[in-house]
């Protein structure tokens, strides 16, 4: 798994847990983490499937 895509998870994990201690404090600012955690989930997938691709090409991720 590529560096980026460990980076990106760890936002995603964390934006989840900051949307949920708002959602638990009754703030609507959790919708704002809930989109964040998308949109770092959806990088996430982005960047292990570009370090699958190629590393069955045998070509550097970082190239």
């Amino acid at each position: 798994m590529p560096r980026i895509a460990l980076y990106t998870l760890i936002v995603c994990l964390l934006a989840v847990a900051a949307a949920v201690v708002s959602f638990v404090q009754g703030s609507w600012l959790g919708i704002v983490w809930v989109l964040l955690a998308g949109l770092s989930s959806n990088m996430t997938w982005y960047y292990v499937k570009r370090g699958r691709a190629t590393a069955a090409q045998g070509k550097s991720v970082t190239g």
